[in-house]
């Protein structure tokens, strides 16, 4: 029993049962399938599934994010880990039991929740293990789910290719590994702590870290600029007059300096803010986080990239099958679509290590130029795969703007997080992330939905491919500039 309590009170064991977690949630053998699906057993039309089923995910997870990203922390992430999981196997079973266009719209909507609720998967882990084994217990819940997605697709390309389950079939397994997810789910320790709603005492604020104000030293000297000095000298100001006025004074001045003062007045060592104002100050709390981290220009091209393209790829992927399904239908032959995510998801893997190796080459140099040229090879894929009707041609084109995208967001991700502390880089991705939802949510309703143009696919991949050539050209164009400047500039110390 003592050996139980004291591995259950090692960081290896919350991290093991939030890896079994997050391998059995993601290993979904129809997921590839799911257009087929849907017109096939479900009977839906394609324009049905492309204009009115598939649209609703994006409405539904943009819908729910903010609030279940504040219930998350306020709840201490382990019970939205778990609901997760639910909607998973909730949002399987409406699939598996149902029929209609309506039917189908719900259970995207509640598959929406479920991504949503995703991001408690990833936020765990930060609130249970100590930070210096942060980098290691990434590592492991991130690359388990890239195992367990590669193999969802090879299991449902077997099922498949020979017939060992039909897509029911396929559909009430995955739902058994949903239920065993759920039981692991429920064996996660309790966090005591988390970001906003539930600091430790004397638990420091990421607003209010000194030595790091965004992590690497571009930031920090734009930072010097205008408005960010400006704001730090007032609040300075602001607790030297509390410290005259009052004990506690230092604690004051942290306080007006993390803005959680209240007109003015500072808040002393023995008061807690309550009710409106502490929703307030949580609130306020990574507004002025955010602003202090987008005042560095290199951080704010990164993040606008990284908005950019994950809008623009997450919308490919999502209809991706329908287009596949109008260059071959799945009824008039064999279909591979489990098959070129495994191989997809395996080249992104061997890309991102390659760049992580390439360790010689000056990323703030060359980094934009490789974000445009991989942007462009991205457009040029989308192209061939919408004017070329060879279903090959379109297997091999996803593959490689697959690979090229997770290869690109590796490099982003390093160049954004260098640096950062761990709140400061949970809520960048986070905000890239939201503005790219919006972004997607948009483009959704104009180009896909049936309320908007509702384009047939091949118009739709037409705007796709235009869409990444935009990004290429600027980026290619603000590349091309960086370069310069950075060669004008050795010129001029020479």
């Amino acid at each position: 029993m003592q050996a139980l309590r004291t591995w259950r009170a090692d960081w290896r064991y919350p991290t093991t049962l939030l890896c079994v977690c997050g391998f059995l949630c993601t290993v979904r053998p129809l997921e590839p399938f799911t257009v087929p699906y849907l017109t096939g057993p479900k009977n839906l039309t394609t324009e049905q599934v492309n204009n009115k089923v598939l649209p609703v995910w994006t409405y539904s997870y943009l819908a729910v994010l903010v609030p279940v990203f504040l219930l998350t922390d306020w709840l201490r992430y382990k019970p939205v880990v778990v609901l997760y999981c639910v909607f998973l196997l909730v949002s399987n079973s409406m699939m598996r039991w149902m029929q209609g266009v309506p039917a189908m719209q719900a259970m995207q909507f509640v598959y929406g929740v479920a991504t949503a609720c995703e991001l408690a998967y990833f936020s765990y882990i930060y609130s249970v293990v100590d930070p210096k084994r942060y980098r290691m217990a990434t590592s492991y819940v991130r690359s388990v789910q890239l195992l367990g997605y590669t193999a969802g697709s090879l299991l449902g390309q077997l099922f498949v290719t020979f017939d060992l389950m039909s897509y029911d079939d396929t559909l009430t397994f995955t739902l058994g590994l949903f239920a065993v997810a759920t039981v692991a789910s429920c064996l996660l320790p309790m966090p005591q702590r988390s970001m906003f709603f539930h600091r430790k005492d004397g638990q420091e604020a990421p607003a209010g870290e000194t030595g790091g104000e965004t992590g690497d030293a571009s930031v920090r000297q734009e930072e010097a600029n205008a408005e960010g000095l400006a704001d730090a000298q007032e609040s300075a100001e602001g607790g030297a007059d509390a410290q005259e006025n009052a004990e506690g004074g230092a604690d004051a001045k942290e306080s007006a300096e993390n803005g959680l003062g209240v007109k003015g007045r500072a808040l002393t060592e023995n008061e807690e803010p309550v009710g409106a104002e502490r929703c307030w100050n949580v609130l306020l709390q990574p507004w002025n986080d955010l602003r202090r981290c987008y005042s560095s220009r290199t951080l704010l091209y990164w993040s606008l990239w990284w908005t950019l393209a994950t809008c623009g790829f997450n919308q490919t992927v999502s209809y991706v099958q329908v287009l596949w399904e109008h260059v071959q239908p799945s009824q008039n032959g064999s279909i591979y679509n489990g098959g070129v995510e495994a191989a997809s998801n395996l080249l992104g893997a061997a890309g991102a290590y390659a760049i992580g190796r390439c360790t010689e080459v000056s990323w703030e140099q060359w980094g934009e130029l490789a974000l445009g040229g991989l942007s462009g090879l991205g457009s040029a894929s989308l192209f061939l795969m919408t004017f070329i009707g060879n279903i090959w041609v379109c297997y091999a084109c996803y593959a490689i703007f697959k690979s090229a995208y997770m290869l690109q967001i590796t490099l982003a991700t390093y160049q954004i997080a260098a640096g950062l502390t761990m709140e400061r880089y949970a809520l960048v991705f986070g905000a890239n992330s939201f503005a790219a939802l919006v972004m997607q949510t948009v483009l959704t309703f104009i180009v896909v939905d049936s309320g908007g143009l509702g384009l047939g696919i091949v118009a739709q991949f037409i705007v796709y491919s235009s869409y990444f050539a935009v990004i290429a050209v600027v980026f290619l164009l603000q590349g091309a500039f960086t370069v310069w400047k950075l060669r004008r500039s050795r010129d001029r110390q020479t």
